[in-house]
């Protein structure tokens, strides 16, 4: 496999990266609702005396859906403005995809049966930890707020998504519910979506938080760290807090996924004989 499994992984992420931006990005927009504090409204009574007291009313603005965020975006920032941020994530796709599906590709052709060809699930999450362990170890944690989460979210992802999709595609094949096609990549490939969402959104929607917090000097910043971000979600939204925008998540990563893994599963066949 070698360089040729950096080479699919990277070109496969990318296509579905920038096919999925706009989604993504709305994703994130809603993620954001509901921290901000909420607006105070002072009232005076119109015959008020210069001392009388005064009445502030405090309220949250109404969260919306997605379409509606989507048309508020547009309405704020105009229509282009939701490709922004684009080649960020070619860039991002180009590095930290490729890496994570090479390495995950380089361990699970070291790690196979060479006789049945099939890998048990317990080593494919071995796998990723793996994978956790190397990027961890090569990282500096006090260069970028949230990195920690980042790496976190990478293990996360890459555990439910890569292992489940190999586990899915497997146990179709094995049981022969389907041939070997298109549809047989793209039905475990959602299911590895809706897997790979359940399992990362309240860590996505925490790193939101803590990446796009403003820090003013000389005050304390709003989150002491991931876990005071966390109780303070919870705390004051509910814990449900943690999976706000669940459906908008699973509407990139159901699409993102399926075109990730039926772009690479073609990208192999044209890239078989190099």
């Amino acid at each position: 496999m070698g360089l040729k499994g950096f080479v699919e992984g990277g070109i496969a992420s990318v296509v579905a990266g920038c096919s999925t931006h706009l989604l993504d990005l709305i994703n994130v927009r809603m993620q954001l609702q509901g921290e901000a504090a909420p607006a105070i409204l002072t009232l005076r009574p119109a015959l008020a005396f210069p001392n009388s007291s005064v009445l502030h009313v405090h309220f949250s603005a109404p969260r919306v859906g997605f379409a509606s965020m989507g048309l508020r975006v547009v309405q704020q920032d105009g229509a282009a403005s939701l490709f922004s941020g684009v080649s960020a994530t070619i860039l991002r796709q180009a590095l930290y995809s490729s890496t994570r599906m090479g390495i995950y590709e380089v361990l699970k052709e070291e790690w196979t049966n060479p006789d049945t060809r099939t890998m048990p699930l317990e080593k494919k999450i071995s796998v990723v930890d793996a994978l956790h362990q190397m990027v961890k170890g090569e990282g500096v944690s006090g260069l970028w707020r949230g990195f920690s989460l980042t790496v976190n979210r990478a293990m996360l992802v890459t555990a439910s998504q890569l292992a489940s999709y190999d586990q899915f595609k497997e146990m179709i094949l094995t049981k022969e519910l389907m041939k070997d096609g298109r549809g047989t990549h793209a039905t475990p490939s959602f299911a590895a979506g809706f897997v790979a969402t359940v399992v990362s959104n309240p860590i996505d929607v925490i790193k939101t938080r803590v990446m796009n917090m403003k820090v003013t000097p000389g005050t304390p910043p709003p989150y002491a760290g991931a876990l005071d971000c966390a109780i303070k979600t919870i705390r004051v939204e509910g814990p449900m807090a943690l999976y706000r925008g669940f459906l908008p998540a699973v509407t990139p990563q159901g699409p993102f996924t399926i075109l990730l893994f039926v772009t690479l599963e073609q990208v192999r066949k044209m890239l078989k004989d190099f």
